[in-house]
């Protein structure tokens, strides 16, 4: 099944100690063709935004880029396979890392919400 992104918002549901984002992180997905874009921020974010490329299987590749409230910029990469829920929401599973800072690596878990 092919996933389209386009106007879907995200909340992340876990995520591990060295990262930045939680439950009230709000990202706003917009897709074209194969080009996922966002803008989130909420929580230690203060403003943020990324790019990827979304396959044929909806995995995301994913580059961001973030601004924390300890007026901090933050880059990173970022894989998330998409798992769709009964409910037809999306849920994606995240393994990323820090391409700034200390450059460690994580795992998070976002899902879709109305």
């Amino acid at each position: 099944m092919k996933i389209n992104y386009h106007n879907r918002r995200f909340r992340p549901v876990q995520n591990t100690e060295n990262g930045e984002t939680s439950a009230e992180t709000i990202f706003h997905y917009k897709q074209e063709g194969n080009i996922l874009t966002s803008e989130y921020s909420g929580g230690q974010i203060a403003k943020g935004s990324l790019i990827a490329l979304v396959s044929e299987n909806g995995e995301l590749d994913m580059r961001y880029q973030q601004i924390n409230t300890s007026g901090e910029l933050m880059t990173g990469v970022c894989h998330s396979t998409p798992e769709v829920l009964p409910d037809g929401r999306i849920r994606l599973h995240e393994k990323w890392r820090w391409t700034s800072g200390d450059k460690s690596e994580g795992e998070s878990i976002i899902e879709e919400f109305q």
